[in-house]
């Protein structure tokens, strides 16, 4: 597919898991990409992978997200999608969570996308692109000792739909996507640490452990949910804005309460 020839996309993240694999699928089906992350190195091989740009950086900063969009004004005339990709931290309960830990949950969740979303507008309105953020099935319900991370992907709905809601006049889509479980680096020490907890014998079994109850029965890998994001950012999805789709294998369907039958 050329779904995205002749287009340009920034996507913070994306070093690694689902923020590599959607540069890797835009810039597969035509797209002309630019990467960020804090770390050059792992955006550095993601776009020799691919034909990218690479500019290590921090998405909370808007001098940093107005820079690369007037990189690719200067590339390739303009914007077209934005991929609020980046994200983590926060986990512990509220108790347990210390205001560092808050705050980095804030910054690196909300304060990424707000930034980037807001350098990336202008441009975007230009050529009635689209912004895509990563949220989270913890943004529909709430995972154990992960309170800042919950609220944090919580607080991307609100912005996704509240983008959608004042912008959508001048032709510029916001949706989100809730991924599951992902196969990703973050997501392997996840696992890892599982193993620890429950004396179990591989990552594989953690893996089957955290989806035994999900209806597909296994984790999505990045490329699956890179497949998603580069539907709701094409113009296939041209009627989609303020959207939440879940890529989560079924688990967000599931009610917990009848698991013992």
């Amino acid at each position: 597919m050329t779904r995205f020839e002749g287009k340009a996309a920034i996507i913070t993240g994306a070093g690694t898991g689902i923020g590599a694999a959607t540069a890797r699928r835009i810039a597969a089906e035509g797209g002309n990409v630019i990467l960020t992350g804090r770390r050059l190195e792992p955006i550095g091989k993601v776009a020799d992978s691919c034909g990218g740009i690479a500019v290590a950086g921090d998405a909370a900063s808007a001098e940093h997200m107005e820079s690369l969009v007037e990189l690719a004004r200067d590339r390739w005339g303009g914007l077209d999608v934005m991929v609020c990709n980046a994200g983590g931290f926060g986990f512990g309960t509220l108790t347990g969570i210390s205001d560092e830990d808050w705050a980095a949950a804030v910054q690196a969740n909300l304060n990424t996308a707000m930034v980037s979303a807001r350098a990336a507008m202008p441009a975007l309105r230009e050529r009635r692109g689209s912004i895509l953020m990563m949220a989270s099935i913890a943004a529909l319900a709430a995972g154990p000792e992960a309170c800042g991370y919950v609220t944090m992907k919580h607080g991307l709905l609100g912005l996704t739909r509240s983008i959608a809601r004042d912008y959508g006049r001048h032709g510029v889509r916001c949706n989100a996507i809730c991924p599951g479980w992902v196969r990703t680096e973050m997501a392997d020490a996840e696992m890892a640490e599982l193993v620890e907890r429950r004396g179990l014998a591989s990552i594989e079994d953690a893996y089957s452990l955290v989806t035994r109850d999900v209806p597909l029965r296994r984790p999505a890998t990045g490329e699956e949910v890179a497949a998603a994001v580069a539907f709701l950012c094409s113009q296939e999805a041209a009627m989609i804005t303020g959207a939440a789709l879940t890529v989560d294998g079924g688990a967000a369907i599931v009610d917990v309460p009848t698991l013992a039958f």
